[in-house]
């Protein structure tokens, strides 16, 4: 069983590293397009990743890769008819990745209980206040530009400052629509209209986004990014590289990691994390001594 929504929202307090495992339902998914179309396939899938120790399943039926398409509220939903409900069944939370308020409120209705926002509630006038009504965590994530075009030439002064800034920005959004702060988690968007230098200075920076106050989600498993450094080409290979910026991350703060390979990283973020339990432990003993 996962945990709860609540120790889902406290993990940047707790440092209890929450895993989210990635369930696409779409033909083409940069790293497994068309591997969980139908339903029999997403629901063994999302019991592997609930059996390997995922807190979070994160379904998504429009594919958000660099030059995608957009896809309509009604068929995403066509798509999330026969698997997402029974995902929902398995005891695990599931977040839903949309940017449509009507995709998002079919999901809740269906037992999703996370909405996943690429748009940050730009897209859609009506997200920020379902998620108000709904009382549910909230992922808002930045993004320059568009999937179709978001990668064709990302330009920013200060990329830190002004993703920051603009999640903060969407922070006082979702409160003004009346989102409570404490349900809001928030993602830099690697890949999502940056450079490989861009991302880079954004993972160099986790600490500073931490300083937002709220949960921050890393998303960066299998990205392009990594294979340009390691020069591994299929996304599948990247599992390495994957690992090694969620634990960096992990280390600076970050408490969310949006993935594919679930049971690798939850190894090796448990063992970081029981690791900072202790010292944490050891040096509440050194100071109560002094």
């Amino acid at each position: 069983m996962g945990i709860g929504l609540d120790d889902i929202l406290a993990s940047h307090r707790t440092r209890r590293p929450v895993v989210m495992g990635i369930l696409n339902v779409t033909p083409d998914s940069f790293s497994d397009g068309g591997r969980f179309l139908e339903a029999a396939q997403a629901l063994e899938q999302a019991q592997k990743m609930a059996a390997e120790g995922a807190d979070v399943i994160d379904i998504g039926a429009e594919s958000t890769r660099p030059g995608s398409a957009r896809i309509s509220a009604d068929e995403q939903c066509r798509r999330l008819a026969e698997i997402l409900p029974p995902v929902c069944r398995l005891g695990v939370a599931v977040s839903i990745d949309t940017t449509w308020a009507a995709v998002a409120r079919w999901a809740l209705d269906a037992g999703a209980a996370i909405i996943n926002d690429i748009s940050a509630g730009r897209e859609d006038a009506g997200m920020l206040p379902l998620a108000a009504e709904r009382g549910c965590p909230l992922v808002l994530m930045h993004m320059q530009g568009q999937p179709q075009t978001m990668q064709q030439a990302p330009q920013y002064g200060d990329v830190v400052a002004e993703v920051r800034q603009f999640l903060a920005d969407r922070l006082t959004a979702a409160e003004a629509a009346g989102v409570e702060r404490r349900r809001c988690i928030v993602d830099p968007g690697l890949g999502f209209g940056k450079t490989q230098e861009h991302n880079l200075a954004l993972l160099a920076a986790t600490s500073a986004l931490c300083g937002l106050g709220v949960p921050v989600l890393i998303g960066a498993s299998r990205k392009r990014f990594i294979g340009a450094i390691t020069g591994v080409t299929e996304p599948a290979g990247r599992l390495a590289g994957s690992l090694a910026v969620a634990c960096a991350t992990y280390l600076a703060g970050a408490s969310l990691f949006r993935v594919h390979d679930v049971a690798p990283t939850r190894q090796a973020l448990e063992v970081l994390y029981q690791l900072e339990m202790r010292n944490t432990k050891i040096t509440k003993t050194t100071k109560d001594t002094k």
